[in-house]
């Protein structure tokens, strides 16, 4: 159970912010150990990584708090709105898609958005981040739902597209991961709330996956800092192409 455990948290944490999507990583592994899932874990996971980016852009979340009214705030909630109502119309589809049935395409998806945008970025002027590229970013958070579509991936593809500056876009596109984590968490415990879902997990392994995913979570969003600064983002579309081949044996 311990090394179950941890082999998730390390997952979570790495997956959660580099472009190869964490759901869709987690249904996989999920049909390879034959894990069942554990909201109650869900939730814990998810904190962890919350807090992952609590830490590294703590500044910029203190001025947000400060200046609600700010650009960078306004922008936030744009992309937010878009996000939310994609979802919504999309759940019974995506409750579908965790089977796991369609990871392979996703996954491909995926390594199809990051190819395109890599070869857009160099080619288009690098601006400054505006409403109308965070509402494009929202419209990817939204369809990157799916297990397999990389949130990540396809918010900073989504950026770079329009032409926007790779810092501001991979930045922006961890800060709008916290209203939707947010939310997704309020789902998730009243889900656990109304269903009386009892929690039978070992205390120490629990506190090893929570911590590593934490701890994997700062690591994997400096990382990602550092590809996008080049667009290196081909590299992440191979593994996925791998992945969607070896997902074909697996789902």
């Amino acid at each position: 159970m311990l090394l179950a455990l941890f082999v998730l948290g390390l997952v979570q944490g790495l997956t959660e912010f580099l472009p190869v999507s964490s759901s869709g990583h987690i249904v996989l592994l999920s049909k390879v150990f034959h894990m069942e899932e554990s909201l109650f874990l869900s939730i814990l996971l998810h904190i962890a990584t919350l807090l992952s980016i609590v830490v590294v852009f703590h500044k910029d979340i203190w001025t947000m708090i400060k200046h609600p009214f700010s650009n960078q705030t306004i922008m936030l909630a744009v992309a937010t709105i878009p996000t939310c109502l994609i979802v919504l119309v999309l759940m019974p589809l995506v409750k579908m898609a965790f089977v796991g049935e369609f990871l392979p395409i996703c996954f491909a998806i995926t390594a199809l958005i990051l190819c395109i945008s890599q070869m857009l970025a160099k080619r288009k002027t690098q601006n400054c981040l505006n409403l109308k590229t965070a509402f494009f970013m929202g419209v990817a958070q939204g369809f990157a739902v799916f297990p397999g579509i990389s949130r990540s991936g396809s918010t900073i593809g989504a950026g770079l597209s329009c032409g926007a500056e790779s810092d501001s876009v991979t930045k922006f596109s961890f800060l709008m991961s916290i209203p939707i984590i947010l939310l997704s968490l309020l789902m998730e415990i009243f889900e656990v709330a109304t269903k009386g879902i009892q929690i039978n997990l070992p205390v120490f392994p629990t506190i090893v996956s929570f911590l590593t995913a934490f701890l994997v979570g700062i690591f994997a969003i400096k990382v990602m800092l550092k590809f996008t600064q080049k667009a290196k983002l081909h590299y992440f579309s191979l593994y996925l192409i791998a992945l969607s081949v070896i997902s074909l044996f697996i789902v």
